[in-house]
């Protein structure tokens, strides 16, 4: 926030521009009620003319025909400039009719105007009990003491049966009508708050794959180098903490059973009687879908992007090869201008003169294979009772018995040795259950391999076969 910065966002930054344009009440009114108020992503170019003419005749209604003399087309054409930066003008794959979006700084812009407005009531306490309970989970998600998580725990299932009795006597704690304004309107800010965020994460995949094709079109080493920068490059977006976040919020919205229990409750919201004096938009009522159809817009608009960053090096590929053919074709041109006009002097050298000499009779005769002879030999068939149980018996290793037997020996200690865990129940099954308590280290549990040190492991084959493996420490990790 320093004078320097200022300066530049104030003639850089969109969202500064629009608040300085000459029309702001005119763009910012209209985006408002085109895009933000029922979460439009995309419209097309056609409708949006329509829209905005409405608008403006309005407008020259009431202040005049000379007032907004431009059409409604130049209007959104100069808004989508890129010196402007207020809306994004593009071409859906697989049309040749224009498409609006709104960009992050267009919004945040609005919602900051919107937050200029006088509200009749504004909530203080369910901030400060929003904050509050993420300091609990900071602190619970954080703690390491078990005898201080244990204690949490007993503390919050103490209120939690005093709560209970109280409740089995007839005393139960409601809400007054207050409360549940300021709670309300806390959901709807955050709401509008969370479909303004899928536009800039949109947003910030585009950025990220224009910055990839900068650097395809300017890069000058090998395609294998450039690839491995790209994948990594994704992936470290993808493992990022955006990323991530995003990923488990998508995943939280894919759940169809916390999509039903999110729909309940805002039902049971929106019947209640100091909810319904506020008049909240009825498309408040489908929220949760409006956050999945605008969670399912990101992910198509980072599928495309995938796809056009394949035919982007496609056509990499290709003019590369044709590179190649053309090089072969001057080789071949630049060969037959020649044929006529022999060069003079030494064309080319020979390191080697001599020819290699191979005799035909120094090369091996053709030795047939020797034939077998089946020996014509009677066999003794012999009744004798063979117990066949043995080809039918196998074992079978729990890995679920295993794997339980780990989580209840990590509940006891940060780490364990893979010794102490057989210690504490034998091997019955021998190398097989050994094999699976290795393989359910890769793959169900974090495990790591100390080389220095080695453990020996025995296990009983029967009363009198006793057998040992040596290997590396295994050691398991919570």
């Amino acid at each position: 926030m320093n004078y320097s910065d200022l300066e530049s966002l104030r003639a850089l930054h969109p969202a500064w521009r629009l608040l300085r344009a000459d029309n702001a009440p005119l763009i910012a009114s209209f985006l408002h009620r085109a895009f933000v108020m029922p979460n439009a992503r995309v419209i097309a170019a056609a409708d949006l003319e329509e829209m905005l003419e409405d608008v403006l005749f309005a407008l020259r209604a009431q202040a005049g025909e000379g007032a907004f003399s431009r059409s409604s087309r130049d209007y959104l054409n100069d808004w989508a400039q890129p010196e402007k930066g207020w809306l994004r003008k593009f071409y859906a794959k697989g049309s040749d009719e224009a498409q609006y979006d709104l960009t992050p700084s267009t919004e945040k812009a609005i919602v900051w105007l919107e937050s200029l407005s006088a509200r009749s009531f504004v909530g203080t306490e369910s901030r400060l009990l929003t904050l509050f309970e993420l300091l609990k989970q900071l602190k619970a998600g954080t703690e390491t003491d078990l005898d201080a998580r244990i204690a949490a725990l007993e503390a919050e299932r103490k209120r939690i049966d005093i709560e209970l009795v109280r409740t089995r006597a007839g005393d139960v704690a409601t809400l007054d009508d207050t409360a549940l304004k300021d709670r309300f309107q806390q959901f709807l800010q955050v709401a509008r708050e969370l479909l303004g965020d899928f536009r800039e994460v949109e947003h910030n995949f585009r950025l990220l794959d224009r910055s990839v094709r900068e650097r395809i079109a300017l890069w000058e080493g090998s395609k294998g180098a450039l690839l491995d920068a790209i994948l990594g490059e994704r992936d470290a977006i993808s493992g990022s903490d955006q990323g991530r976040s995003f990923r488990a919020f998508w995943d939280f919205l894919m759940s169809s059973q916390r999509q039903d229990d999110f729909g309940m409750l805002l039902d049971h919201a929106l019947t209640l009687p100091a909810v319904q004096a506020l008049k909240p938009e009825p498309r408040v009522r489908r929220v949760h879908y409006d956050w999945l159809e605008a969670g399912e817009h990101t992910q198509r608009t980072v599928a495309q992007l995938s796809q056009q960053l394949r035919r982007f090096l496609d056509d990499r590929a290709w003019l590369e090869n044709r590179r190649i053919m053309d090089i072969l074709h001057g080789i071949e041109s630049k060969g037959l201008s020649i044929r006529d006009a022999m060069p003079v002097g030494e064309v080319m050298s020979i390191a080697d003169v001599a020819a290699d000499i191979d005799l035909p009779f120094e090369r091996p005769l053709f030795a047939p294979a020797p034939r077998l002879k089946l020996a014509a030999l009677a066999l003794d068939i012999v009744e004798e009772d063979i117990d066949a149980d043995a080809l039918y018996h196998q074992i079978v290793i729990d890995k679920a018995q295993l794997a339980r037997h780990i989580r209840q020996m990590l509940q006891l200690s940060e780490q364990l040795t893979l010794r102490e865990i057989i210690d504490a129940q034998p091997l019955t099954h021998g190398l097989g259950e050994l094999v699976a308590y290795l393989q359910l280290g890769e793959d169900a549990f974090h495990a790591v391999i100390d080389e220095a040190a080695i453990d020996s492991i025995d296990w009983m084959v029967d009363a009198s076969l006793t057998r040992r493996v040596r290997l590396p420490r295994v050691i398991f990790r919570r």
